[in-house]
């Protein structure tokens, strides 16, 4: 008898196909909505693996799923995984880096633009019919080329901006990390700031691509906002708990920095009533960092490889380095 795996979320139909040869097959169409908690229930108890797109596998989860081997996210992150709950049970957890990274710069690059040249507020401005040749100054944005540009976290999507940044824009490259990456410098012309003070002090664009842990839980909060430059524009693509989201709201109402292009929140769905809905210096997307069809579809099929792996006795590519040694 062929293990049972359970898929919370629809995917392609290669990638059915691929789980289909190996395992017998579930798939939730999340179009439908939630998946009622009696069928969710009633799934796990019988699952040696489980296919999310950001379930948090947490205590109470894992619960029902006695027979649970393996679980892969369709996602970098992982912080919806309880790792420590999921070693106590000795449940392998795997992710999907690096096939995204191009499409999170690309629309990292996207929001700077976009917010600089302020496209989706004058996007407004013309089709509500309040376009006038006298306007002039009223339309002004900010220069992209030839910018400042901090990265917060240089990992390979760090990386993938810079270049982007460096080579198409001609930017000034600066960045803060953990570690110092020489090859990084050289390569993309890029300096490296030990101090994130020091970065937000002096960077006309602030981008954000740090992973969500512990220590970079509201990373950014007032005293950072405090320290950029009035006119700076803050770039969120990482995850939405790493800022201090009435911190940002604040520096944006009180103009203590200039503007925001943003594709994560702390709560999501963004609430209606949040107000930086209704800031027109702001430029708000849907957490669509790696939303294309040829990315996700990539994500999809590398999620199932590593689900395949882990439950037929291989190694998985991409197990979350908190739990590599269960493999």
């Amino acid at each position: 008898m062929l293990p049972f795996v359970f898929v919370d979320r629809t995917i392609p139909d290669e990638v059915a196909a691929y789980l289909a040869e190996h395992f017998e097959v579930e798939i939730w169409d999340h179009q439908k909505g939630s998946i009622p908690k009696e069928l969710l229930g009633e799934k796990l108890s019988r699952a040696a693996g489980f296919m999310t797109g950001g379930r948090s596998i947490n205590e109470s989860f894992l619960e029902q799923a006695p027979l649970l081997k393996a679980v892969s996210t369709i996602s970098v992150g992982y912080n919806h995984f309880d790792t420590e709950a999921m070693r106590r049970r000795g449940v392998i957890g795997t992710h999907t880096p690096y096939v995204l990274d191009d499409t999170v710069a690309d629309l990292t690059l996207a929001l700077m633009l976009a917010a600089a040249r302020r496209v989706a507020e004058l996007d407004r401005y013309v089709k509500e019919g309040k376009w006038s040749r006298s306007d002039g100054v009223k339309l002004f944005g900010k220069d992209v080329h030839h910018a400042k540009l901090g990265i917060i976290g240089m990992g390979r999507i760090g990386e993938a901006v810079a270049k982007r940044a460096r080579f198409g824009f001609d930017m000034e490259i600066a960045y803060y990390n953990r570690s110092r990456k020489p090859e990084v410098e050289a390569r993309l012309q890029a300096s490296y700031t030990p101090q994130l003070q020091d970065l937000l002090a002096d960077s006309d664009f602030v981008v954000l691509l740090t992973p969500l842990t512990p220590q970079t839980n509201k990373l950014i909060g007032r005293e950072e906002f405090e320290r950029m430059k009035r006119d700076a524009i803050f770039i969120n693509v990482s995850r939405g708990q790493t800022v201090d989201e009435q911190a940002l709201i604040e520096a944006l109402q009180n103009g203590t920095i200039g503007a925001a292009g943003l594709d994560v929140y702390e709560q999501e769905p963004i609430q209606p009533d949040n107000p930086l809905l209704g800031m027109p210096n702001v430029v708000t997307l849907p957490h669509i960092g790696s939303a294309t069809t040829q990315t996700r579809n990539e994500m999809a099929m590398l999620a199932a490889r590593n689900l395949v792996h882990a439950l037929t006795g291989l190694q998985p590519a991409y197990i979350v380095s908190e739990l590599a040694d269960l493999s």
